[in-house]
């Protein structure tokens, strides 16, 4: 079984939590410590970035992130070859997180198989067409056991909802709104009204609540309407400013507890 479906699976009496940080950022050849120690400190799953150069969906936080990792010298071939080396130490899911661009340069079919020699289980493609992705990117998907994770925003239309949750698999990953990333104190009416009407939808696939996440009202507000909560831009700050994976977590977790 997928190590996405395994986990929703396995966790129906409790809140995951996913944690987003970029490749290569702070430093080159951190990745795989980084994810062993969320790992070890009880991370649920975890979002690895694909450092790009335009990454029209993130705010200013990843965004430099992803410039200071390309600065540094990441890469997806690098990436590949840094989850590879800890592929055996890690039970966790890893999701990648990057633009349709560097992926149809490394060819989907190669990015795919890559994927699950580097321990993978699915991917996010927030510029991927739909259309395309049934067409091309699904099938070679499914062929290495891979999910291609989607991505529905306050704007998304029932219609448009309810074809994605036919159409995927693992889990949907519902956008808090439909700025770009970046910490928020708080989810006001308008984006609560969002949660309960998706909740009364009553989806086949289990949901994640991302962007905005960052202290206890934002990921209670999370938690209560979906699965669990997917947080970003707080802990790629916390990273950048403690420079090491340990202090950044116990920094989130004082922010998430307040």
């Amino acid at each position: 079984m997928n190590k996405i479906n395994k986990l929703f699976a396995e966790s129906k009496d409790r809140k995951l939590l996913s944690l987003y940080f970029c490749a290569g950022c702070p430093t080159l050849e951190g990745t795989g410590e980084v994810i062993k120690t969320m790992e070890r400190r009880g991370i649920d799953m975890i979002e690895v970035g694909i450092p790009f150069s335009d990454p029209l969906a993130d705010g200013p936080v990843i965004q430099s992130a992803a410039t200071q990792a390309l600065k540094n010298g990441m890469s997806l071939r690098k990436l590949f070859a840094q989850l590879r080396e800890i592929k055996d130490e890690v039970s966790i899911p890893l999701v990648l997180m990057g633009y349709l661009n560097p992926i149809l340069h490394y060819g989907i079919e190669a990015f795919c198989q890559s994927c699950v020699e580097s321990g993978v289980s699915g991917m996010i493609i927030p510029d991927l067409p739909f259309k395309d992705y049934q067409d091309t990117v699904k099938p070679i998907a499914d062929k290495y056991g891979l999910r291609i994770i989607m991505l529905i925003t306050p704007e998304t239309d029932e219609e448009r909802i309810r074809f994605i949750d036919d159409n995927t698999d693992g889990f949907i990953y519902m956008v808090s709104s439909a700025a770009i990333t970046g910490a928020q104190k708080n989810f006001d009416d308008s984006k609560q009204e969002y949660f309960r009407r998706i909740n009364a939808m009553n989806l086949r696939n289990p949901r994640m609540i991302g962007f905005g996440i960052s202290n206890k009202q934002t990921l209670e507000a999370a938690q209560q309407n979906a699965a669990g909560a997917i947080i970003g831009s707080k802990f790629v700050t916390l990273l950048n400013e403690a420079g090491n994976a340990d202090e950044a977590l116990d920094r989130l977790f004082e922010a998430l507890e307040n």
